[in-house]
């Protein structure tokens, strides 16, 4: 079996920053990332929800999901909802386009923008928000457990690459990312700029070099024995693992973190999929929390023992992508919505 790089050829440069990967290291597992073009220059990684005290239908949506089918509208996009810290349902479209340009035509033209800013948005008896961020391509990297599991981003992509060398090991995902070979990602320093608030609107402002993880999990292919492990062994410590760094995360860099349940399109019905959309200060603190917390080093052993378990034939899919995101390439704007939500904590 051949083994490629994470990075595409088309973003390899001379390296100034060192690799963590292990000297002669074999990956114990394969992995896969999604490979785009170079014409993808810059993404749009769009999350439109809504919020109230009691659970809401995709009809909430609409808004959004109805001008998402007009001209430049997204390439892919899902819903999914969670309910959060203090017991409000969060309805979300997450919408994903290859082109900024086309994204800005859409929210033009499709009166998107218009109906945002009127003030009626901040009479309505729930509340909405946009959470937006605008990489460029070697900004953000993608792995993906089974090359056919195309979830998120990857919508976008030409396809996927070959078995990558870069993962497995701790230090993997910044290894994968281009941008990382001539810069050190780090976060800003200092507190975080405030808020702008006019009326029942909040804007967060940008922080540099904020990172964003969706990580994925698809057990829908499962066998009954798999799905019982996966359900009894492997979503409760990962649902302890989200809860603290929605309740606790601020401690060690964590600015939101939501455990989504992704939705059928048309019907609303919940699906046999989950992942948690979350925001670290940098990429620093997102390894951090992944190399040496208690709450996630449960979630990496128990998924060490299921793999064991079923001796590596798994049908789980798994999927993560992680973007680190420049301050002028992030809007974030609340309205209505507790001081609780998203990047309003804190």
């Amino acid at each position: 079996m051949s083994i490629e790089s994470a990075i595409p050829e088309h973003l390899v440069c001379p390296r100034l920053e060192p690799v963590s990967t292990p000297r002669d290291y074999q990956a114990p597992f394969p992995a896969w990332t999604a490979r785009f073009t170079p014409l993808v220059k810059q993404v749009v990684m769009a999350c439109f929800g809504v919020q109230a005290p009691t659970i809401l239908g995709l009809e909430s949506l609409a808004p959004y999901t109805k001008r998402f089918a007009l001209a430049d509208g997204p390439l892919y996009w899902d819903p999914a909802q969670c309910q959060d810290a203090t017991g409000a349902h969060n309805l979300v479209a997450i919408a994903y386009w290859a082109d900024v340009a086309a994204f800005e035509r859409w929210r033009s033209n499709s009166g998107f923008d218009q109906w945002w800013q009127a003030p009626e948005r901040e009479t309505e008896a729930i509340g909405r928000f946009v959470e937006i961020v605008t990489p460029g391509q070697e900004w953000f990297e993608t792995l993906f457990s089974s090359p056919d599991g195309v979830e998120g981003i990857a919508h976008l992509a030409s396809g996927m690459s070959g078995v990558v060398r870069e993962h497995g090991y701790w230090g993997s995902a910044r290894d994968r990312l281009p941008r990382a070979q001539v810069d050190k990602l780090l976060g800003e320093c200092g507190e975080v700029p405030s808020a702008v608030e006019a009326g029942a609107r909040v804007r967060v402002p940008g922080r540099e070099n904020l990172c964003l993880i969706r990580s994925g999990q698809d057990w829908s292919a499962t066998s009954q024995q798999e799905r019982e492990l996966y359900v009894s062994d492997i979503q409760p410590v990962l649902r302890a693992g989200m809860d603290f760094l929605r309740d606790e995360g601020r401690s060690i860099g964590c600015r939101s973190c939501r455990l989504m349940q992704v939705l059928d399109a048309c019907s609303g019905a919940p699906l046999e999929k989950s992942f948690g959309l979350v925001h670290f200060e940098d990429l620093a603190r997102l390894e951090t929390w992944a190399r040496s917390h208690p709450t996630h080093l449960a979630i990496f052993g128990r998924f060490m023992r299921y793999t064991q378990a079923l001796d590596f034939q798994i049908a789980l899919r798994l999927y993560h992508e992680v973007a680190v995101i420049p301050a002028s390439a992030q809007w974030f704007e609340y309205i209505n919505c507790h001081g609780q939500t998203g990047l309003l904590r804190g």
